[in-house]
């Protein structure tokens, strides 16, 4: 089934996923008064005038909300409680409920904890409210049986527990009721979370035999040491030393490989009580390809291996340039992993390699089925359409209408049209919990439409099978011009540059990232100030990054900068993401190789997927940009968008299905 080339749709961008045309939604007047009014109540200058003028709005309660919490400290359970009382079930008053059992616990007011704390219905409560609530209940005289259980619970656990616990901890081993089961089953667990401090704390009731015993299994946790080859010859001592060596090994492998062949034979280990440390020591010797890594791979018990370890199988023998080995780890795999359009490409890439053209081309065919960048690979090599099978759901006026008009989403989109985004973001939630997915879209379409709050279709989709194929919302276009500009400026193309934005930020042009890299191309200052330098512009400093036109005309700037230090896109992609450093790296270990094997032998996750994910995402602004897509093995080599390849689209029937 061919595809409607975007021609046809850059008219409907504006409009409904049906077609039905989504009414402006009008800026409230007063927001800027909202805005003025929750800063002052966030500073405690809030006017009983201004409040009472508020009264009325929708978003009142969250200048209320701003007001309590900034007197938390010094607040009374009767107001909160009226607050709780007016907003039942708000994401408002769940937010405040839970910054005042906070303050509550600080206080130690345990009898007004346990009447304002609400123990998570669909989760297991926090560690310290976990603790709190065992607190509470000890000290308000409730020492029942759901007590003595819960505490249990807290107990069996292999991490340190907050301070909290240890009152309730005290009260049960002076009971005798942490018995040298309960501290044997807390000491286990630490030892498979690699913890060696709880698993000493677990050890401090039992006997001295016992204790000393625990207290070295603790140390060999820590740091794995020789007297192990003293330990009983038990199930536990053969499952620590494993787990032990598991962790040296992803420091140290080869010392690990070492340590293993002695404790194997001293405490009578069976290979699958080595496989925790055998898959470890594998693991972090393929992971850097050094030498022996097939070796070590082939240790590992077949029933310990997991999808990553038969990934790496492959990419240790793509790495060696070994295609028969790459093709047999290939088979290996289960089918369900197998079946993935990445490895059903390199199946087809390696039987090509060996002369069998005719399952290469099957293998092909399969893979070109998939909207992916594998997908796309795959149907370069036959000559076949992108597989792109759009879906465009049909919604009623009636429900559009609906979902404009529901109060949470609208404080959502009012919210974050005043950088509230961590309030929009529990109102938000609050709406999606209650649309179905139908609504879903139709909420996503009017926060990218109404507030630029773009991805919510990348974390409110849901789980309808076919909500991957609303491109339409998925891979949002903004900034066209400024994009369009700065791209032909650096001799860049726009499609590889919306895909790069769609990557970093998700169109999202106040994106900060936990290195600090900010906006739209998420630039980290120091880069940004540099090529501002080096083009010629006045920086303007960190903040100017949130500003979409600036960030598109550093974040282009800097791509090709890029590009003309590594030379090819896939290179300067990988760059962009990873920095110059590990390219050299990669360049060095593996010259020579064609792009897609040197793309799946780079040892970075991370950067692996991120290079698959911006070439994949190209050919959806493709589709968006101009109705045909250029083809991906072409864009890894071609700084500009080629014409004399392009590829058309079409609806292969197993998406269709």
């Amino acid at each position: 089934m061919p595809i409607r080339p975007l021609s046809a749709l850059v008219a409907c961008i504006l409009l409904l996923l049906s077609g039905t045309a989504l009414a402006a939604v009008a800026v409230d007047p007063r927001q800027g008064e909202v805005r003025a009014a929750i800063e002052a109540a966030e500073r405690g200058a809030l006017d009983v005038r201004t409040a009472a003028s508020l009264a009325d709005h929708p978003l009142y309660r969250w200048v209320e909300y701003a007001a309590l919490r900034r007197e938390l400290r010094h607040a009374t359970a009767e107001r909160i409680g009226a607050f709780l009382e007016r907003h039942p079930g708000e994401p408002v008053a769940e937010l405040l409920r839970d910054a005042w059992v906070a303050e509550l616990v600080r206080r130690r007011d345990w009898s007004a904890f346990r009447a304002f704390y609400v123990a998570p219905a669909d989760a297991a409560p926090s560690d310290t409210l976990a603790c709190a609530s065992l607190v509470a209940r000890q000290a308000t005289g409730t020492l029942d049986a759901a007590w003595w259980a819960d505490l249990e619970s807290a107990w069996r656990v292999g991490r340190s527990m907050p301070d909290l616990c240890d009152g309730p901890f005290a009260t049960a081993a002076a009971a005798g009721r942490l018995t040298p089961e309960l501290r044997w089953a807390r000491l286990d667990l630490a030892a498979e979370a690699g913890n060696p401090g709880v698993m000493r704390a677990a050890a401090a009731g039992l006997a001295d035999a016992d204790r000393a015993l625990a207290e070295d299994y603790a140390a060999f946790v820590a740091e794995p040491h020789d007297r192990a080859a003293g330990w009983p010859r038990s199930e536990r001592s053969r499952r620590i030393a494993a787990q032990g060596l598991a962790l040296q090994a992803r420091k140290d492998p080869d010392a690990a490989e070492a340590r293993l062949a002695r404790l194997a034979a001293a405490l009578g280990m069976s290979e699958p009580e080595q496989a925790p440390a055998l898959y470890q020591i594998a693991l972090w010797t393929v992971a850097s390809y050094h030498p022996g890594a097939a070796e070590r791979l082939a240790r590992v018990p077949a029933a310990a291996y997991d999808e990553r370890l038969y990934e790496w199988r492959v990419r240790e023998a793509l790495a060696r340039g070994d295609d028969r080995a790459a093709l047999a780890a290939i088979a290996a795999m289960p089918q369900a992993q197998r079946d993935d359009s990445r490895w059903r490409y390199f199946q087809a890439r390696l039987l090509e390699r060996l002369g069998r053209a005719a399952e290469a081309r099957e293998a092909y065919a399969w893979a070109a089925t998939a909207s992916t960048f594998h997908g796309f690979l795959a149907a370069d090599r036959i000559d076949a359409p992108y597989a792109l099978c759009p879906w465009e759901p049909e919604a009623p006026v009636a429900l559009v209408h609906e979902v404009e008009n529901d109060p949470g989403l609208q404080r959502a989109l009012a919210l974050y049209r005043m950088d509230r985004t961590a309030w929009a973001t529990r109102e938000w939630r609050g709406a999606m919990a209650r649309f179905d997915d139908a609504r879903r879209f139709v909420a996503i379409e009017l926060a990218q439409r109404d507030a630029d709050w773009y991805d919510r279709a990348v974390f409110s989709l849901g789980e309808h099978p076919d909500a991957l194929r609303l491109y339409s919302l998925r891979f949002p276009l903004h900034h066209e011009r400024t994009l369009r500009e700065q791209a032909r400026r650096n001799g860049l193309d726009p499609a590889l540059v919306a895909a790069d934005i769609r990557a970093e930020s998700a169109w999202m042009p106040r994106a900060r990232s936990g290195a600090d890299a900010l906006g739209l191309m998420q630039l980290l200052p120091s880069t940004a100030e540099a090529t501002a330098r080096r083009i010629g512009l006045p920086w303007r400093g960190r903040q100017s990054l949130f500003d979409p036109d600036t960030n598109l005309t550093l974040g282009t700037a800097h791509l090709r900068y890029e590009l003309d230090k590594q030379g090819l896109p896939y290179m300067a992609i990988a760059a962009y993401n990873a920095g110059p450093g590990p390219v050299a790296r990669w360049n060095a270990q593996r010259p020579g190789f064609d792009p897609d094997f040197w793309i799946e032998t780079m040892t970075y996750r991370e950067t692996r997927d991120y290079v698959a994910r911006v070439l994949a995402f190209s050919v959806i602004y493709d589709w968006r940009l101009e109705g045909r897509a250029v083809s991906v093995t072409e864009r890894m080599r071609s700084t500009m968008a080629p014409t004399a390849r392009t590829r058309p689209f079409a609806c292969p029937a197993v998406q269709a299905r």
